[in-house]
């Protein structure tokens, strides 16, 4: 069975304006999302588009949703569809995909596995799902975005890395 990536919003919101939404349905990992999220965020923007690509929509519980409600408490920056993501993903002993800084944060604090949307890269180009160039073209149109908050280290690294990979000529 793959592992289970439970995305917020802001990673395929990224991935989106990185115009490699699709690919990540081509990664060795299955990809769902809360279905709080699903209805209130994707439901009318890509959603219905993702799911014949292999997006899961999972609903939680009670008990998630007493955890999600939890996470909220702790963390009143928290959206409710945020909190639902990290309760899913902590209670069916998923990754959870997040941008969001607290959210993280709180993830760390609950000893969830939590990645970024530079770790989906990263996996697009060690499974070759992408080339270099792609990926370049991506990030950079990721990061071009007046609301993107990724590390500027990390993205330069990244920026040298696929430059020097892309063929020349």
């Amino acid at each position: 069975m793959a592992t289970l990536l439970v995305s917020d919003t802001s990673v395929l919101i990224d991935l989106d304006r990185g115009a490699i939404l699709p690919e990540i349905f081509r990664l060795p990992f299955e990809v769902g999302v809360p279905d709080l999220l699903f209805e209130g965020e994707l439901k009318h923007w890509q959603g219905p588009a993702l799911e014949p690509m292999g997006l899961r929509v999972l609903s939680l519980d009670g008990t998630g949703v007493s955890l999600a409600q939890t996470y909220r408490v702790r963390e009143p920056r928290l959206s409710l569809p945020d909190a639902f993501a990290l309760a899913l993903a902590k209670t069916g002993g998923y990754v959870l995909l997040a941008g969001d800084k607290s959210l993280r944060e709180l993830a760390e604090a609950e000893q969830v596995e939590c990645h970024g949307v530079l770790w989906v890269l990263d996996q697009l180009e060690q499974h070759g799902v992408l080339a270099a160039a792609r990926l370049l073209n991506a990030l950079v149109l990721i990061t071009s975005h007046p609301r993107c908050r990724l590390p500027k280290a990390d993205i330069q690294v990244r920026l040298a890395r696929y430059r020097r990979a892309e063929p020349v000529g």
